[in-house]
Order: structure tokens, then C-alpha cells, then sequence
């Protein structure tokens, strides 16, 4: 049991590390970029925005006991923008987040001898959280990728500088020999980068 123990609490710690990095991401870029799409065939931010929003409603609204694919999402419509801002896109955004994070604040370790659907395809709870984990880390990478584009030289990093493995390891150690908590792998190179 203390496997699933932590193998739930390191579910939340990533998913909120990889709130945490979107959103620093996210504010690095201008309404205009966030709305911006590089072409035809691309998504802009907004729509990814709006697409993990809609995924995380219908798949952790009443995550055990109904299919993760509700009657009354549109899918579709989720990769189209009318009149949304980005204020409003922001907000859904955060609702979607606390949807998925209250779901996972009221499982047991007996929930995971349950079973989920996804689209009327049965899932073991871990399943679930790792199918949901990896599809927000894609989405979330392209987030990060087209923030990076739009700011080019003015990035502010979200991640390891390049050519400063070394420094990195040795703040890794400082922070160990001084006590400190483990960071997540996606917090510590945020955090020393905000360091520098």
C-alpha cells in the first residue's frame, strides 16, 4: 500500500509541477501571441488552453463512477475560438485544474482496485492518472515550445540553461547539504533559474 501511497502523491506533485511550468510559460507571452497561430495546421495557445480545459472537465468530473468521455463535451469545438479572451480561457483553465485536483484529493487506496472508462474503454485508476499525466505533459511542451518561439532571446528559461549542467548539479547538492526537501524534476531547474 505505501507504493500506491506514493505513487498518488508523486501523481499530484507532477501534475501541479506541470500547472506550475505551463504557467510560467504562459505569462511570457502577449494576448497577441497567446491567441497566435504559426499556421493553418497549428494550434495556437489559446487552443491548447481551451483543449486540456475541456479534456480535464470530462475526464475528472466524477472520475470513478462515470466514462471519462462525457455526453456533453464537444471535443471539436475545443480546437475553434468565438468569442472567448483570454481572461475567460484562463479561468476555465484553473476551474479544470481544481476539477482534476479535488478527484484526486478523494481517492482511497481502494479506489485503485477500481475500474474507469474512458470512451466505454475500461482503465485501472493508475491507468487513467497516467494516461491523462502524459497527455497534459504533450500539450503542456507545446505551450512551452511556442512561448519560447514567441520570446526567443528574452526567454526566461523554465529549465536547465544550456551550459550550465554543472552549476545545476552543484545547486542540486547545495540544496541537499543543506537539508532541504527534494525537488520535483521539473521544480528544480525552475527554481534555479529564478536563483540565478
Amino acid at each position: 500500500m505505501k507504493i500506491l501511497e506514493n505513487y498518488l502523491e508523486d501523481s499530484v506533485t507532477t501534475f501541479r509541477s506541470y500547472k506550475k511550468l505551463a504557467e510560467k510559460a504562459l505569462a511570457q507571452v502577449s494576448d497577441e501571441e497567446f491567441f497566435f497561430r504559426l499556421d493553418g495546421e497549428s494550434n495556437s495557445i489559446a487552443i491548447i488552453v481551451k483543449h486540456i480545459s475541456g479534456n480535464m472537465r470530462s475526464r475528472w468530473t466524477d472520475f470513478l463512477t462515470t466514462d471519462g468521455e462525457k455526453a456533453d463535451r464537444h471535443r471539436d469545438t475545443e480546437f475553434e475560438l468565438t468569442d472567448e479572451t483570454r481572461e475567460s480561457l484562463m479561468d476555465r483553465w484553473d476551474e479544470s485544474w481544481e476539477i482534476l485536483f479535488a478527484s484526486l484529493r478523494l481517492l482511497t487506496l481502494e479506489d485503485f482496485e477500481k475500474t474507469v472508462t474512458i470512451r466505454g474503454e475500461a482503465h485501472t485508476v493508475a491507468e487513467a492518472i497516467n494516461r491523462q499525466l502524459t497527455h497534459y505533459a504533450y500539450h503542456i511542451g507545446q505551450i512551452t515550445f511556442l512561448a519560447k518561439h514567441f520570446r526567443s532571446e528574452n526567454w526566461k528559461t523554465l529549465s536547465v540553461p544550456k551550459n550550465k549542467s554543472n552549476e545545476f548539479n552543484e545547486f542540486l547538492a547545495r540544496k541537499k547539504a543543506a537539508g532541504d526537501e527534494k525537488s520535483h524534476p521539473l521544480d528544480a531547474p525552475m527554481e534555479f533559474s529564478e536563483d540565478r
